[in-house]
């Protein structure tokens, strides 16, 4: 909580308090994104990052249009894993050729939408390649493509490995070659080459190793290329700390080291943009997740705050989105953040179901029916990837302040 500030005992969010901004939504639970916290991570990154690199928001991670519009002024390019992402990525000032699409089970009528709107394809398979020209053909469209390569290295310490070994994403690297010669022999119009190795990392000198093979890989990739690589991109996997002892990332090392590597880079690839495509370092740290007291109750001799909110909003914060151990996000009682009453509970959802848990017995402010609970780390990969259809509770609202 240490980006937002407090105020008569009360949390703040985008200069408002929680009490006025709950008002002001008019329901509870609901999500709020605050967007000067969102622009000062873009201007972190522009700072450290070398300035030859182009910043690309993965929109998967929070694609509520105003968060994107908001984005869309700020970074380099997007990066859609659907066309229901696609169409909203492109009613923003983004234009479409800095917009790609990834996802290894892109359908018919995704990829036509994709040819037809003129934003780059990340090609994940050979037979994905073979469609894209024949329907590419009956269109009389030349689409921009590029390649997604699964290496045979991994993002180590990642909180989820998207490369290395046998991977449902992207092609392995060696077979792109031969994906490369196909492609020019089709005409098609090749932008460059997405690897992408994993994601949540908080150590500073896995990135550092995960770049330098990546780029290595890149380098030798782009040398069986019919024609030039416009783009490289080198992917993401920057992490935030969700849970106590856990440290920032040192994203100065990063860039420093990435400088490094570009230098070299540049030499061989003078005429190529290098990309790091983020999503969760952008927005995570930057929403929250609010839900209201309705009960109190005490069961053999522990404090339940049973709320309206839950798993079916928030899966990640009830430990069911990918944790080995449950561990809780960081919680406060938002309307009495500096109270000194506290007392161990734990804050369940309404859900007929013990997966329902969004605190594990953890010291709060004592709260009371009608107070608020705030769950941190909220602005990514919360709302829409949650089972928001389970047990039909209605679905919260969304907010950028």
């Amino acid at each position: 909580m240490r980006q937002f500030s407090v105020r008569d005992n009360c949390l703040q969010i985008g200069g408002i308090s929680l009490l006025r901004l709950a008002r002001r939504v008019g329901q509870t639970p609901f999500y709020a994104y605050d967007r000067r916290l969102i622009a000062e991570r873009v201007n972190l990154l522009r700072r450290y990052l070398p300035e030859e690199i182009h910043l690309h928001y993965a929109m998967k991670a929070n694609p509520m249009p105003a968060v994107v519009q908001h984005l869309a002024g700020l970074v380099d390019g997007i990066d859609v894993a659907s066309v229901g992402e696609m169409k909203i990525a492109l009613d923003t000032e983004m234009p479409p050729e800095r917009i790609s699409f990834a996802g290894p089970g892109k359908n018919e009528h995704e990829l036509a939408c994709a040819i037809a709107a003129g934003i780059v394809i990340n090609m994940e398979s050979e037979r994905e390649l073979e469609r894209i020209a024949t329907l590419a053909a009956q269109m009389g469209i030349c689409p921009k493509v590029a390649v997604r390569v699964n290496p045979d290295f991994e993002l180590r310490a990642s909180g989820m490995k998207m490369g290395g070994g046998a991977k449902p994403f992207g092609v392995d690297a060696e077979r792109v070659p031969a994906m490369l010669i196909r492609i020019g022999k089709l005409g098609l119009d090749l932008e460059g080459l997405h690897i992408f190795c994993g994601s949540q990392n908080l150590k500073a000198e896995a990135i550092q190793d995960a770049h330098e093979k990546t780029l290595q890989l890149g380098l030798q990739l782009a040398q069986a290329s019919p024609v030039p690589i416009r783009t490289l991109n080198i992917g993401g996997g920057f992490g935030v700390p969700y849970f106590p002892g856990e440290m920032p990332l040192d994203l100065v090392a990063v860039g420093e080291n990435l400088q490094h590597l570009l230098t070299k880079g540049k030499l061989v690839l003078p005429g190529t943009r290098f990309v790091i495509e983020l999503g969760r370092y952008i927005v995570a740290e930057a929403g929250i997740y609010v839900c209201r007291v309705l009960d109190k109750k005490m069961s053999r001799g522990r404090v339940f705050l049973v709320t309206d909110g839950g798993l079916h909003h928030h899966l990640a914060a009830s430990g069911n989105f990918g944790q080995v151990i449950r561990k809780n996000y960081p919680v406060i009682v938002g309307n009495k953040v500096e109270t000194s009453e506290t007392e161990i509970a734990s804050v369940v959802g309404p859900l007929c179901t013990p997966l329902d848990l969004l605190a594990d017995e953890m010291e709060l402010p004592k709260a009371d029916i009608g107070d608020f609970i705030v769950v941190f780390q909220s602005g990514a990969y919360g709302l829409t990837a949650s089972p928001t259809a389970f047990l039909s509770h209605p679905i919260p609202q969304e907010v950028l302040v």
